[in-house]
């Protein structure tokens, strides 16, 4: 990485320019800089109004950049060390729908694990490729799914040699890493690509002693979300290509589904994190590490709660861990995740990440405080001694592994109707049904209803999860193939 010309913020620059110009404009956006909305100068302030334009000659255009973007562009590949990267503004969702429809065409097989992002099966919807899935192990003691086991991944490739990719969450929602080295190894000796959803792995490209980043393993394309532990704003993101991919046809990809209306705020702000991090990423995530470290110590010593970390790795199912992941079980105190997330906020106004039925996640990252630290723990503290009640056995969903019918695109298009949740076993589904976050799928199109899914659903739904993805806003129905 060239340290001195990550200095260089180009998008931010021209921007910036602009700005001092004066420019009256006679194009879009409509509220002219604000003056056309009054309501929202007064939420946002005028000087972001005053950057919210649109596409112009001097900055650039996202969907065929010749200059300000380009370079822009140009020094996030250097900062991340891939071959090319691409400044997203539709989210992470968009980088990983474009990686799939890059590399999986309709009627094609791709290997992935269960546990996917619904970004995932979206894709699979829209260009209708194929999923293979992967057997996950999960650690019985806190009911989460595990990483890709490299000898499971070669046997599922040596049972379907026609695969054309294989997708990863690495570093999963949790944590959890896998063996990418090896995983890529394989994948490209059998002529396969390597695609992996780094939504929360930004900072393994810039800190130490953390987990292999995808591009570092060899991976083909990885998706990261730089508005998670990146600094970014909502909704920003960067997909990164390796040496072998052509970027010229990832772009014309990306540029099916992306808008030709790119904020330059989120624009931006990508530009101005990249630098932050090039120049200054180091030293932030050895004080998120710090912090992280020292939470999950104080949480162990409160007794009920499991804030688990490096002692899950084995090497296999496990490879790596990411230590900057406050994931903690809630289990032992008798409450479920989203019971301890819906108290954090409503008697602490404390809002962490989320909650499921028997996890929760505080979301470290370089915008943390000790004292926000201390607040938290001493929470926790308050609700063991306060809320905790005799723990029950807790239902998992994110290991159920459903039998593929149909594939996700001709079950989302084909006939459906609407039944009851509780009257679903037996059916194939027609949709998505998923608990959020994290947005695994506990259901996805083409899939079989057991009566473990039903109970699982019902149940997820009881304890206050918040279902998504059904045509039923309160999730009470299910589309069903006819």
């Amino acid at each position: 990485m060239n340290l001195i010309e990550q200095y260089s913020a180009p998008v931010y620059e021209a921007l910036e320019a602009f700005r001092r110009q004066r420019v009256v404009p006679f194009d879009v956006p409509g509220h002219k800089r604000g003056r056309g909305n009054p309501e929202l100068v007064e939420l946002l302030g005028e000087r972001c109004l005053s950057l919210d334009v649109n596409s112009m000659k001097p900055l650039d255009n996202l969907g065929h950049p010749t200059s300000v973007i380009r370079r822009a562009e140009e020094l996030a590949a250097d900062a991340f060390g891939a071959a090319h990267a691409f400044l997203m503004v539709n989210g992470t969702t968009s980088s990983v729908q474009a990686m799939i429809l890059a590399v999986c065409k309709a009627g094609e097989k791709i290997i992935l694990p269960r546990n996917v992002h619904k970004s995932v099966i979206n894709a699979l919807v829209l260009g209708g490729g194929i999923p293979v899935y992967v057997p996950v192990k999960v650690e019985e003691r806190i009911g989460i799914a595990l990483g890709m086991d490299p000898e499971a991944f070669e046997k599922t490739v040596e049972q379907h040699p026609d695969a054309t990719a294989v997708f990863l969450n690495n570093p999963t929602y949790y944590g959890i890493c896998s063996d990418l080295e090896k995983i890529t190894r394989i994948a490209h000796e059998h002529g396969m690509r390597v695609l992996v959803d780094e939504a929360h792995g930004t900072h393994l490209y810039f800190g130490e002693d953390l987990p292999i980043s995808g591009i570092a393993a060899g991976a083909d394309l990885t998706a990261v979300s730089m508005h998670k532990s990146g600094g970014s704003l909502t909704q920003s993101s960067i997909l990164l290509c390796g040496q072998d991919m052509d970027p010229e046809y990832v772009r014309q990809v990306i540029n099916l589904s992306q808008t030709t209306s790119a904020s330059y705020l989120l624009l931006s702000s990508l530009d101005i994190s990249r630098r932050n991090l090039a120049l200054r990423g180091k030293e932030s995530f050895e004080k998120v590490v710090r912090m992280a470290q020292y939470a999950r110590d104080e949480i162990n010593e409160i007794g009920g709660f499991y804030a688990y970390g490096k002692e899950l790795i084995d090497g296999k199912h496990v490879f790596d861990y990411d230590v900057t992941k406050l994931s903690v079980y809630t289990g032992d105190t008798g409450l479920t995740g989203i019971e301890v997330y819906d108290l954090l906020r409503d008697e602490y106004d404390i809002q962490i990440e989320f909650g499921d039925i028997g996890n929760m996640l505080a979301y470290i990252s370089i915008g943390d405080r000790q004292q926000d630290i201390e607040r938290l723990v001493g929470a926790l503290e308050d609700i063991r001694c306060n809320y905790a009640k005799e723990s029950e056995p807790i239902r998992m969903g994110d290991f159920i592994q459903p039998s593929m019918e149909k594939s996700p695109r001709e079950a989302f298009y084909s006939p459906k109707e609407q039944i009851p949740v509780a009257e679903a076993a037996g059916r194939i589904s027609g949709e998505m049904v998923m608990c959020y976050p994290p947005g695994i799928p506990i259901l996805t199109p083409g899939e079989l209803v057991t009566q473990e899914i039903v109970e699982y659903t019902l149940y997820a739904k009881e304890k206050g999860c918040s279902l998504q993805g059904t045509l039923d806003p309160d999730a009470d129905k299910l589309c069903v193939l006819k």
